[in-house]
């Protein structure tokens, strides 16, 4: 199956196209820069219309998007211009290919501050920032387009991803760098929010089982991990396998906002069940690997 991936060149995109590439599917990879297979903005029609309708292929991934929650708060429009507009070009795209499966990545940030754990696809939606708008409105379009098109749309709600290529700043490439240092860790609000982190490895995995299974068509899943820890146990873990010195500070909430923690985490039964769905790397394991990697990594 030949795959078109946009944001192929972000985080989880380079895990995503690697991960088809050594499974036999045949990524053609589409983003702003880097080294994708092809360049171009998902927001350019002419694009849209003109470059990638001319290429080949059976089905896309729809990863592009503006992620970084500060700037989407900072400049909404932007925010919705991609992630929204954006995804409406893929989709109709995807009606004039008869493409064999859309599947659309969403986020865990479309339900907010859970009331409930853990969270099962029918939790009711609860966005806060332009970001989770923006996933809420990209998934009411593709699944307009399932619904009045046919497009064969597939969706996922991930948690906390981590991995190879993250981005300094997030959580556990910060614990990383931190820990290898032997710096002090500061854990604000104690580090008490709690979630389910995985290796993007898996999540990868996920994406394969849903282009493969008719079963997935109509369907959002949600993601994370097999465990689920605070984030202070998440940096105790870190530690524990970098064989750090590091303290763990306990520091005060940033903000009042921040004072209740935040405890979310997925209920992934519905994705085993209908994708027999198993993971590829355990905790520890995409931790170790990450570890690895960032001790090569030049910006380590």
């Amino acid at each position: 199956m030949r795959v078109l991936v946009t944001g192929s060149e972000g985080f989880v995109g380079r895990h995503v196209m690697g991960y088809l590439r050594s499974h036999g599917f045949e990524p053609v990879g589409v983003d702003l820069a880097g080294h994708p297979d092809i360049v171009g903005s998902v927001v350019d029609r002419s694009f849209i219309d003109g470059k990638l309708a001319k290429t080949e292929f059976d089905a896309i991934v729809h990863l592009a998007g503006i992620a970084d929650i500060k700037k989407t708060i900072e400049d909404p429009y932007s925010c919705y211009q991609v992630n929204c507009f954006g995804t409406l070009n893929v989709l109709e795209l995807a009606v004039k290919k008869g493409v064999k499966r859309f599947l659309y990545a969403s986020s865990a940030n479309v339900y907010g501050a859970p009331k409930k754990n853990p969270v099962t696809e029918e939790h009711a939606m609860d966005p806060r920032v332009p970001y989770d708008y923006s996933k809420v409105i990209g998934e009411n379009l593709a699944m307009s387009y399932f619904k009045t098109k046919g497009v064969p749309v597939s969706m996922t709600r991930a948690w906390l991803l981590f991995g190879e290529f993250d981005h300094p700043s997030r959580a556990v490439p910060f614990f990383i760098r931190t820990c290898l240092k032997n710096e002090p860790v500061k854990l604000f609000n104690s580090g008490r929010d709690v979630t389910a982190p995985s290796h993007a490895a898996n999540f990868a995995k996920l994406v394969a089982r849903i282009l493969e299974n008719d079963a997935a068509v109509g369907q959002a899943f949600n993601y994370g991990g097999a465990e689920t820890l605070s984030i202070c146990e998440l940096a105790e873990r870190v530690k524990r396998l970098t064989n750090s010195t590091s303290e763990l500070q306990m520091m005060p909430p940033r903000s009042p906002a921040e004072t209740e923690p935040q405890v979310s985490y997925p209920s992934t039964e519905k994705m085993r069940r209908l994708l027999g769905y198993e993971y590829e790397l355990n905790l520890d394991e995409g931790l170790t690997r990450t570890i690895d990697w960032m001790k090569k990594a030049p910006s380590s």
